[in-house]
């Protein structure tokens, strides 16, 4: 039970309602140990009406887009069986009800068969039984996208839904586990919007923190200093390869991914 009126109640209720939360009666939230322990009390809260915890999205690993949000670290949080999709059909669908200010990023997404032995990206490879091609909306209850990076993680990672692609077995996209870090950090990834006569942006997978696997040993070492660990069958989505791209009702969005066979492009339509 959260305490009315706290950040927490007030942050999981904006969530809940689509509202937005001015950001200066926030101000008090000042680094991400503070952000940390509120979404720890939201996560609770969320497990506790019935929401399950998934894995985790990784958010702000791109430091190209720092300069843009005025953040200077990445953030973590929850993701739940009420914010991920499976998009395994060729088109899917979003719509944007009860978000605030949403945009779009086009993320690599892990799944763990066991807990990594160690902080290292060969290590998580190791224990990575699938990867996918996702796309996640993030939103700001903060107007404007205006906050410090404390304030967006402590608004539950600025999370809002993870569409995830066909899930592609690691031994599907290489021969040898161990190279996969390498071969998710060279990947070259296009974002368009139909209608428009050229790409939107253009990334690499490198831009997340070196690499998809690198990410993650980010978050593994965030988790051991709340004395937390990552579980086998948890779901990882490691981080905006481009930038962030406003959503708005009638848009269609296509990714498309080069350097790993195997790993395909996804196709979004966007409503109200």
């Amino acid at each position: 039970m959260l305490e009315p009126g706290s950040h927490a109640f007030r942050l999981l209720e904006a969530y809940d309602r689509g509202e937005s939360v001015a950001a200066e009666t926030m101000a008090d939230i000042i680094d991400t140990t503070q952000a940390a322990e509120i979404v720890g009390r939201i996560a609770a809260a969320r497990v506790a009406r019935g929401e399950q915890r998934l894995g985790y999205k990784i958010g702000f690993t791109n430091r190209t887009i720092w300069p843009l949000y005025g953040v200077d670290h990445p953030i973590w949080a929850p993701v739940y069986d009420t914010t991920v999709t499976d998009a395994a059909a060729a088109d899917h669908v979003v719509s944007l009800a009860g978000f605030c200010e949403p945009r779009l990023e086009p993320e690599i997404v892990l799944g763990l068969a066991a807990p990594p032995q160690s902080a290292a990206p060969r290590a998580v490879a190791a224990a990575t039984a699938w990867v996918a091609h996702g796309f996640e909306v993030v939103q700001s209850v903060f107007p404007g996208w205006r906050f410090t990076g404390a304030q967006s993680c402590a608004a539950q990672g600025l999370h809002a839904r993870l569409l995830i692609g066909p899930r592609i077995p690691v031994s599907c996209l290489t021969d040898d586990p161990a190279s996969l870090p390498e071969l998710l950090a060279g990947l070259h990834l296009t974002l368009r919007e139909a209608g428009e006569s050229g790409d939107r942006d253009r990334g690499v997978g490198a831009n997340v923190l070196d690499g998809p696997c690198h990410a993650v040993v980010h978050l593994m070492q965030e988790l051991a200093a709340r004395g937390e660990t990552l579980c086998a069958g948890d779901i990882i989505t490691t981080g905006t390869i481009t930038d962030a791209q406003p959503l708005q009702p009638g848009q269609r969005w296509q990714s498309s991914i080069e350097g790993v066979p195997g790993l395909a492009g996804l196709r979004l339509s966007v409503r109200a």
